[in-house]
């Protein structure tokens, strides 16, 4: 696994920006980042208007200045356990693009908020294909930062249009 765990992202990545910012939160003991540049807002915890005939982890849709968001529920996307909402849970507002031509603006709802980092792509890990709580398509890399290992999310890969579609 260490031999997974140390190999770099693509050489890609160097090629362009060398560090970027990721916003960091918490699921239960885990702490999971998405890039800070897709981050509009953390929002509160609102309860979510539900829709029908939408998947489980889409808990609903807010009005947000103006834009109908869905908001996704990673507990339930990730197969956590499910908890009650505190007064530590935020709705993180992220604008993703979903596809070559079409950007959407998605809320996750979080544990809670934990800190912003700057992430050298040299330090940025292909995540290990072991297995793992969530499915590796939702996942950037990883990166280990003080005493933590960080799951950086792809966050165009949290909502599926084909998924919804069906």
């Amino acid at each position: 696994m260490s031999n997974l765990m140390s190999k770099n992202i693509d050489d890609s990545l160097d090629a362009g920006i060398s560090e970027e910012q990721y916003l960091t939160f918490l699921m239960g003991k885990d702490e999971y980042g998405v890039d800070i540049l897709a981050v509009q807002e953390i929002h509160c915890w609102i309860e979510p208007r539900p829709m029908p005939n939408t998947p489980d982890y889409i808990r609903g849709v807010i009005d947000w200045r103006g834009t109908i968001v869905p908001i996704i529920d990673l507990r339930v996307r990730f197969q956590y356990s499910e908890i009650s909402y505190e007064s530590t849970t935020v709705v993180i507002i992220l604008k993703t693009q979903v596809s070559d031509e079409q950007e959407c603006i998605i809320g996750i709802v979080v544990d809670a908020v934990a800190d912003v980092y700057d992430v050298s792509n040299k330090d940025l890990k292909k995540s290990p294909s072991l297995g793992s709580k969530i499915d590796t398509k939702y996942i950037k890399g990883m990166t280990q930062i003080k005493e933590s290992m960080i799951i950086i999310l792809e966050t165009s890969k949290l909502i599926d249009l084909e998924e919804l579609s069906q």
